[in-house]
Protein backbone atom coordinates (compact mmCIF):
# COMPACT_ATOMS: atom_id res chain seq x y z
CA UNK A 1 0.00 0.00 0.00
CA UNK A 2 1.46 3.36 -1.03
CA UNK A 3 1.79 6.01 1.65
CA UNK A 4 0.49 9.32 0.36
CA UNK A 5 0.91 12.76 1.88
CA UNK A 6 -2.52 14.40 1.97
CA UNK A 7 -2.86 18.10 2.75
CA UNK A 8 -5.57 20.71 2.51
CA UNK A 9 -5.77 23.08 -0.43
CA UNK A 10 -4.43 25.27 -1.89
CA UNK A 11 -1.58 23.24 -3.32
CA UNK A 12 -0.28 25.83 -5.78
CA UNK A 13 2.45 28.12 -4.54
CA UNK A 14 3.36 31.51 -5.96
CA UNK A 15 6.38 33.73 -5.52
CA UNK A 16 4.06 36.73 -5.45
CA UNK A 17 3.53 38.04 -1.94
CA UNK A 18 3.17 41.26 0.01
CA UNK A 19 6.85 42.35 -0.38
CA UNK A 20 6.87 41.85 -4.16
CA UNK A 21 3.52 43.60 -4.62
CA UNK A 22 4.57 46.54 -2.45
CA UNK A 23 7.88 46.83 -4.29
CA UNK A 24 5.98 47.00 -7.58
CA UNK A 25 3.71 49.75 -6.21
CA UNK A 26 6.72 51.69 -4.90
CA UNK A 27 8.43 51.36 -8.28
CA UNK A 28 5.26 52.49 -10.07
CA UNK A 29 5.10 55.61 -7.87
CA UNK A 30 8.63 56.65 -8.84
CA UNK A 31 7.68 58.51 -12.07
CA UNK A 32 5.21 60.70 -10.15
CA UNK A 33 7.76 61.28 -7.36
CA UNK A 34 10.60 62.07 -9.76
CA UNK A 35 8.48 64.52 -11.73
CA UNK A 36 7.26 66.03 -8.47
CA UNK A 37 10.86 66.76 -7.49
CA UNK A 38 11.59 68.17 -10.95
CA UNK A 39 8.46 70.34 -10.85
CA UNK A 40 8.72 71.56 -7.25
CA UNK A 41 12.44 71.50 -6.46
CA UNK A 42 14.43 70.20 -3.51
CA UNK A 43 11.62 70.66 -0.98
CA UNK A 44 9.64 67.91 -2.68
CA UNK A 45 12.58 65.51 -2.36
CA UNK A 46 12.92 66.31 1.35
CA UNK A 47 9.18 65.77 1.95
CA UNK A 48 9.22 62.40 0.17
CA UNK A 49 12.26 61.31 2.18
CA UNK A 50 10.72 62.48 5.47
CA UNK A 51 7.45 60.65 4.80
CA UNK A 52 9.13 57.37 3.88
CA UNK A 53 11.77 57.42 6.64
CA UNK A 54 9.26 58.41 9.33
CA UNK A 55 6.77 55.74 8.23
CA UNK A 56 9.43 52.99 8.29
CA UNK A 57 10.94 54.17 11.59
CA UNK A 58 7.52 54.46 13.28
CA UNK A 59 6.58 50.92 12.27
CA UNK A 60 9.96 49.54 13.33
CA UNK A 61 9.95 51.22 16.76
CA UNK A 62 6.31 50.36 17.50
CA UNK A 63 6.83 46.68 16.71
CA UNK A 64 10.12 46.54 18.61
CA UNK A 65 8.65 48.18 21.71
CA UNK A 66 5.65 45.81 21.71
CA UNK A 67 7.87 42.83 20.87
CA UNK A 68 5.96 42.09 17.72
CA UNK A 69 7.51 40.67 14.53
CA UNK A 70 9.16 43.52 12.60
CA UNK A 71 7.42 43.92 9.23
CA UNK A 72 9.25 46.87 7.68
CA UNK A 73 10.82 44.53 5.12
CA UNK A 74 7.42 43.98 3.48
CA UNK A 75 7.68 47.50 1.95
CA UNK A 76 4.15 48.46 3.05
CA UNK A 77 5.44 51.30 5.24
CA UNK A 78 7.53 52.58 2.31
CA UNK A 79 4.45 52.64 0.07
CA UNK A 80 2.40 54.40 2.77
CA UNK A 81 5.09 57.07 3.07
CA UNK A 82 5.28 57.54 -0.70
CA UNK A 83 1.50 57.82 -1.11
CA UNK A 84 1.32 60.37 1.69
CA UNK A 85 4.17 62.37 0.15
CA UNK A 86 2.63 62.59 -3.33
CA UNK A 87 -0.55 63.96 -1.72
CA UNK A 88 1.19 66.86 0.03
CA UNK A 89 2.05 70.31 -1.35
CA UNK A 90 5.79 70.98 -1.59
CA UNK A 91 5.31 74.15 0.47
CA UNK A 92 4.26 72.46 3.73
CA UNK A 93 6.58 72.85 6.74
CA UNK A 94 8.79 69.81 7.29
CA UNK A 95 7.16 68.80 10.58
CA UNK A 96 3.88 68.08 8.80
CA UNK A 97 5.12 65.09 6.73
CA UNK A 98 6.58 63.65 9.94
CA UNK A 99 3.29 64.11 11.83
CA UNK A 100 1.29 62.69 8.95
CA UNK A 101 3.49 59.60 8.58
CA UNK A 102 3.33 58.88 12.33
CA UNK A 103 -0.48 59.24 12.24
CA UNK A 104 -0.76 56.94 9.22
CA UNK A 105 1.40 54.14 10.62
CA UNK A 106 0.70 54.39 14.34
CA UNK A 107 -2.96 55.38 14.54
CA UNK A 108 -4.53 54.03 11.34
CA UNK A 109 -2.37 50.96 10.71
CA UNK A 110 -0.67 49.55 13.81
CA UNK A 111 -3.29 50.34 16.45
CA UNK A 112 -5.81 48.40 14.35
CA UNK A 113 -3.57 45.34 14.12
CA UNK A 114 -1.10 46.12 11.35
CA UNK A 115 -1.17 45.42 7.62
CA UNK A 116 -4.41 43.75 6.57
CA UNK A 117 -6.39 45.01 9.58
CA UNK A 118 -6.67 48.73 8.84
CA UNK A 119 -10.17 49.76 7.77
CA UNK A 120 -9.09 52.72 5.65
CA UNK A 121 -6.09 53.72 3.57
CA UNK A 122 -3.48 54.94 6.13
CA UNK A 123 -1.86 57.51 3.84
CA UNK A 124 -5.15 59.10 2.79
CA UNK A 125 -6.41 59.07 6.36
CA UNK A 126 -3.27 61.00 7.32
CA UNK A 127 -3.78 63.45 4.46
CA UNK A 128 -7.37 64.11 5.55
CA UNK A 129 -6.17 64.54 9.14
CA UNK A 130 -3.62 67.13 8.03
CA UNK A 131 -6.11 68.82 5.69
CA UNK A 132 -8.68 69.25 8.45
CA UNK A 133 -6.13 70.28 11.09
CA UNK A 134 -3.93 72.56 8.97
CA UNK A 135 -6.12 73.70 6.08
CA UNK A 136 -4.14 76.79 5.10
CA UNK A 137 -0.81 74.92 4.86
CA UNK A 138 -2.38 72.01 2.96
CA UNK A 139 -4.05 74.28 0.40
CA UNK A 140 -1.09 76.58 -0.22
CA UNK A 141 0.26 75.67 -3.65
CA UNK A 142 3.38 77.46 -4.86
CA UNK A 143 4.67 77.07 -8.41
CA UNK A 144 7.69 78.92 -9.79
CA UNK A 145 7.78 80.91 -6.56
CA UNK A 146 4.22 82.18 -6.95
CA UNK A 147 1.27 81.00 -4.87
CA UNK A 148 -1.80 80.28 -6.95
CA UNK A 149 -4.88 78.17 -7.45
CA UNK A 150 -4.77 74.67 -8.86
CA UNK A 151 -6.38 74.08 -12.29
CA UNK A 152 -9.45 72.50 -10.69
CA UNK A 153 -9.90 75.50 -8.40
CA UNK A 154 -9.60 77.81 -11.40
CA UNK A 155 -12.10 75.68 -13.31
CA UNK A 156 -14.57 75.81 -10.42
CA UNK A 157 -14.20 79.59 -10.34
CA UNK A 158 -15.20 79.73 -14.02
CA UNK A 159 -11.72 80.38 -15.37
CA UNK A 160 -10.12 78.63 -18.34
CA UNK A 161 -7.39 76.03 -17.88
CA UNK A 162 -4.49 74.84 -20.03
CA UNK A 163 -5.09 71.16 -20.79
CA UNK A 164 -1.59 70.62 -22.15
CA UNK A 165 -0.10 71.92 -18.92
CA UNK A 166 -2.40 69.64 -16.97
CA UNK A 167 -1.31 66.61 -18.99
CA UNK A 168 2.39 67.38 -18.60
CA UNK A 169 2.05 68.58 -15.01
CA UNK A 170 3.68 71.99 -15.32
CA UNK A 171 1.41 73.71 -12.82
CA UNK A 172 0.82 73.96 -9.09
CA UNK A 173 -0.61 71.13 -7.03
CA UNK A 174 0.39 68.30 -4.75
CA UNK A 175 3.79 66.75 -5.37
CA UNK A 176 2.67 63.66 -7.26
CA UNK A 177 -0.75 64.49 -8.66
CA UNK A 178 0.08 67.05 -11.34
CA UNK A 179 1.62 65.03 -14.19
CA UNK A 180 -0.89 62.81 -15.96
CA UNK A 181 1.93 61.39 -18.07
CA UNK A 182 3.95 60.27 -15.02
CA UNK A 183 0.89 58.79 -13.30
CA UNK A 184 -0.14 56.82 -16.38
CA UNK A 185 3.39 55.47 -16.77
CA UNK A 186 3.24 54.03 -13.24
CA UNK A 187 -0.34 52.81 -13.69
CA UNK A 188 0.62 51.04 -16.92
CA UNK A 189 3.39 49.22 -15.08
CA UNK A 190 0.96 47.98 -12.42
CA UNK A 191 -1.52 46.81 -15.06
CA UNK A 192 1.14 45.00 -17.08
CA UNK A 193 2.48 43.32 -13.95
CA UNK A 194 -1.14 42.43 -13.03
CA UNK A 195 -0.72 43.98 -9.60
CA UNK A 196 -4.05 45.73 -10.14
CA UNK A 197 -7.06 45.21 -12.39
CA UNK A 198 -8.57 47.91 -14.56
CA UNK A 199 -12.04 47.26 -13.09
CA UNK A 200 -11.93 49.63 -10.11
CA UNK A 201 -9.87 52.51 -11.60
CA UNK A 202 -11.62 52.33 -14.97
CA UNK A 203 -15.13 52.39 -13.52
CA UNK A 204 -14.12 55.01 -10.96
CA UNK A 205 -12.83 57.41 -13.60
CA UNK A 206 -15.74 56.88 -16.00
CA UNK A 207 -18.39 57.16 -13.27
CA UNK A 208 -16.81 60.37 -11.94
CA UNK A 209 -17.17 61.98 -15.37
CA UNK A 210 -20.69 60.61 -15.83
CA UNK A 211 -21.89 61.82 -12.43
CA UNK A 212 -20.20 65.19 -13.04
CA UNK A 213 -22.34 65.60 -16.17
CA UNK A 214 -25.50 64.54 -14.32
CA UNK A 215 -24.86 66.84 -11.36
CA UNK A 216 -24.12 69.79 -13.65
CA UNK A 217 -27.46 69.22 -15.36
CA UNK A 218 -29.40 68.67 -12.12
CA UNK A 219 -27.98 71.79 -10.48
CA UNK A 220 -28.80 73.93 -13.51
CA UNK A 221 -25.22 74.58 -14.64
CA UNK A 222 -25.91 73.09 -18.06
CA UNK A 223 -24.22 70.45 -20.16
CA UNK A 224 -20.45 70.63 -19.59
CA UNK A 225 -18.11 70.69 -22.58
CA UNK A 226 -15.29 68.29 -23.34
CA UNK A 227 -12.71 70.78 -21.97
CA UNK A 228 -14.48 70.67 -18.61
CA UNK A 229 -14.56 66.86 -18.57
CA UNK A 230 -10.90 66.58 -19.59
CA UNK A 231 -9.96 69.01 -16.84
CA UNK A 232 -11.96 66.95 -14.32
CA UNK A 233 -10.16 63.84 -15.55
CA UNK A 234 -6.64 65.26 -15.41
CA UNK A 235 -7.01 67.64 -12.49
CA UNK A 236 -6.61 66.99 -8.80
CA UNK A 237 -5.92 63.51 -7.56
CA UNK A 238 -8.41 61.53 -9.65
CA UNK A 239 -5.93 59.49 -11.67
CA UNK A 240 -3.40 58.84 -8.93
CA UNK A 241 -6.24 58.10 -6.51
CA UNK A 242 -7.92 55.71 -8.95
CA UNK A 243 -4.82 53.66 -9.77
CA UNK A 244 -2.80 53.82 -6.55
CA UNK A 245 -5.24 54.33 -3.66
CA UNK A 246 -8.68 53.06 -4.59
CA UNK A 247 -7.09 49.72 -5.58
CA UNK A 248 -5.52 49.09 -2.16
CA UNK A 249 -5.96 45.37 -1.48
CA UNK A 250 -6.86 45.80 2.18
CA UNK A 251 -9.46 48.54 1.89
CA UNK A 252 -11.19 47.62 -1.39
CA UNK A 253 -13.74 44.82 -1.98
CA UNK A 254 -12.63 41.38 -3.11
CA UNK A 255 -15.90 40.38 -4.80
CA UNK A 256 -16.26 41.37 -8.49
CA UNK A 257 -19.72 42.90 -8.01
CA UNK A 258 -18.51 44.60 -4.84
CA UNK A 259 -15.71 46.23 -6.80
CA UNK A 260 -18.24 47.59 -9.29
CA UNK A 261 -20.42 49.03 -6.52
CA UNK A 262 -17.32 50.44 -4.78
CA UNK A 263 -16.08 52.13 -7.96
CA UNK A 264 -19.50 53.66 -8.68
CA UNK A 265 -19.72 54.96 -5.12
CA UNK A 266 -16.26 56.49 -5.49
CA UNK A 267 -17.28 58.19 -8.73
CA UNK A 268 -20.50 59.56 -7.28
CA UNK A 269 -18.85 60.95 -4.14
CA UNK A 270 -15.94 62.49 -6.06
CA UNK A 271 -18.28 64.21 -8.52
CA UNK A 272 -20.57 65.31 -5.68
CA UNK A 273 -17.72 66.90 -3.73
CA UNK A 274 -16.29 68.57 -6.82
CA UNK A 275 -19.47 69.88 -8.41
CA UNK A 276 -21.72 70.59 -5.42
CA UNK A 277 -19.18 70.98 -2.61
CA UNK A 278 -17.25 74.12 -1.83
CA UNK A 279 -13.87 72.49 -2.50
CA UNK A 280 -12.65 71.76 -6.03
CA UNK A 281 -11.24 68.38 -4.93
CA UNK A 282 -12.82 65.37 -3.30
CA UNK A 283 -10.84 62.23 -4.12
CA UNK A 284 -9.33 61.69 -0.67
CA UNK A 285 -12.63 62.03 1.18
CA UNK A 286 -14.42 59.88 -1.41
CA UNK A 287 -11.93 57.04 -0.99
CA UNK A 288 -11.93 57.25 2.83
CA UNK A 289 -15.74 57.19 3.02
CA UNK A 290 -15.93 54.32 0.54
CA UNK A 291 -13.28 52.39 2.51
CA UNK A 292 -15.53 52.56 5.57
CA UNK A 293 -18.50 51.00 3.78
CA UNK A 294 -16.50 48.23 2.07
CA UNK A 295 -17.55 45.58 4.68
CA UNK A 296 -21.21 46.37 3.95
CA UNK A 297 -20.60 46.22 0.19
CA UNK A 298 -18.89 42.84 0.49
CA UNK A 299 -21.64 41.46 2.71
CA UNK A 300 -24.27 42.45 0.15
CA UNK A 301 -22.34 41.17 -2.88
CA UNK A 302 -20.74 37.95 -1.67
CA UNK A 303 -21.73 35.20 -4.14
CA UNK A 304 -23.59 32.17 -2.87
CA UNK A 305 -21.71 28.88 -2.75
CA UNK A 306 -22.53 26.51 -5.59
CA UNK A 307 -25.76 24.66 -4.88
CA UNK A 308 -26.86 26.97 -2.11
CA UNK A 309 -29.48 29.69 -2.11
CA UNK A 310 -29.02 33.34 -1.31
CA UNK A 311 -31.72 34.77 0.94
CA UNK A 312 -34.79 35.35 -1.19
CA UNK A 313 -33.03 34.11 -4.31
CA UNK A 314 -32.90 31.05 -6.51
CA UNK A 315 -30.42 28.21 -6.18
CA UNK A 316 -26.96 29.24 -7.41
Amino acid sequence: MNMLNVSVSPHLRSETGTPSIMRDVAFALLPACIFGVYNNGWRAAVIIALCVLTAVLTEFLFEKLLRRPVTVTDWSAVVTGMILAVNLPASVPFWMPVMGAVFAILVVKQLFGGLGQNFMNPALAARCFLLISFTSEMTNFVYDGVAGATPLSALKAGESVDLVQMFLGTHGGCIGETSVLAILAGAGYLLVKKVISIRIPGLYILSTLLFAVVLNLVTGMGMPGWEYLLAQLMGGGLLIGAFFMATDYVTSPVTPMGQVVYALLLGFLTALFRVVGKSAEGVSYAIIISNIVVPLIERATVPAAFGLKRKGGAKA
